[in-house]
């Protein structure tokens, strides 16, 4: 679990670190990092935009990271693109304690065949099953329950009570955080005669490398073949993944997303939160689809959708912005039609009058 961690650190030595340039005194100390807001004497925090230079003005920051020098602040910065990546880069190098393995418990229970890497870190009160493979510098934390045949990658994190179930895989530099269930049967029965019957799942999941699962998301194992989510995909709490779903590669699901059995996602999709997908459908690469989105059909890529049932967002925007005015609109119809008719019945009098004056 990473431990913020205070030191006394020159400016120059992280810019090096991080190959920014300085404007003001390199020799700065800096103490620790925190936000513009949170920032104590001797605390570096970064400045996100213009928009944020008024805020860093009142900040007790002692010096910041900056996309350019600001000529407003007269406090150092260190100047390199893309200041909130380098400013994640710095605190997890400079500031976060570094776990040092603590062996394996004594009080784990563990089948038969179980292999545990170099450095891991296993806790009381884990469960491995048989043939269980733990890799180098893992972490498991009490109450993690891993079922037979399972694999964990190296340096991967499972936070307490983490299920891992029997038959799947997990990669290199996976965190997965409390409470998520990783394999439970995936929501699949059959009706008949009045009553729905269990298909058994007999698939598994993959979690490939560098994924982070939020608390208590499920991912439920395929009816067959394998339920997958790509490397470096990021999961929110509360996500509900179904049986044979396929999420590519470096994707975003927000909280409570859910996702309906064998459903594809392509690479670097954001999904906002709450928002549903249908089952057997497929979204292309790059699409972000906004929160509370009700996803009943295919998406192409490259595209940014929203509403329920979901359509263009600029679409989705205008037709959000009727809906206030409904009753408004409603009442002009109908004052509408009552004027037509008026009109309508008006024309057969009309017609009688201009008949008797020419004959």
């Amino acid at each position: 679990m990473p431990v913020y961690h205070a030191r006394q650190i020159r400016l120059s030595e992280i810019g090096q670190a991080v190959g920014a340039t300085i404007v003001g005194r390199p020799d700065t100390i800096v103490s620790g990092a925190s936000s513009l807001e949170l920032a104590e004497p001797g605390h570096l925090a970064y400045i996100d935009g213009d928009r944020f230079i008024k805020p860093a003005l009142a900040s007790r920051a002692a010096a910041f990271v900056v996309v350019r020098p600001i000529a407003e602040i007269d406090r150092p910065q260190l100047v390199i693109p893309n200041p909130k990546y380098i400013f994640a880069r710095i605190v997890q190098q400079f500031f976060t304690r570094p776990d040092r393995a603590r062996g394996v418990s004594d009080h784990i229970t563990q089948g038969t065949d179980v292999r545990i890497g170099p450095d891991a870190s296993i806790w009381p009160f884990v469960t491995l099953g048989d043939r269980v493979k733990i890799g180098a510098r893992v972490t498991l934390y009490p109450g993690v329950f891993i079922g037979d045949d399972v694999t964990v990658g190296d340096d991967a994190v499972l936070y307490p009570n983490v299920t891992i179930r029997e038959g799947c895989a997990i990669g290199a530099r996976v965190i997965i955080h409390s409470g998520t269930v990783i394999g439970s049967d995936g929501f699949g029965y059959v009706p008949h005669e009045g009553r729905h019957h269990k298909i058994p799942q007999l698939g598994s999941v993959t979690i490939e490398n560098d994924v982070e699962l939020g608390a208590n998301v499920t991912v439920d194992r395929a009816t067959f073949g394998r339920t997958v989510i790509g490397r470096g995909t990021k999961v929110d709490n509360l996500v509900q993944i179904a049986h044979n779903v396929s999420i590519g590669a470096d994707s975003i699901l927000v909280a409570q997303v859910g996702i309906a059995g064998s459903t594809t996602l392509g690479h670097h999709v954001v999904v906002g939160g709450q928002a549903g997908l249908a089952d057997h459908i497929e979204v292309g690469d790059q699409v972000m689809i906004a929160a509370r989105s009700g996803v009943n059909r295919s998406l192409a890529s490259n595209q940014i959708v929203s509403g329920a049932p979901v359509m263009p967002h600029e679409i989705a925007v205008k037709a959000q912005a009727i809906i206030p005015r409904l009753p408004e609109l409603r009442q002009l119809v109908r004052d509408l039609e009552q004027r037509v008719r008026s009109l309508e019945a008006a024309k057969p009098a009309r017609k009688k009058a201009t008949g008797k004056r020419h004959p």
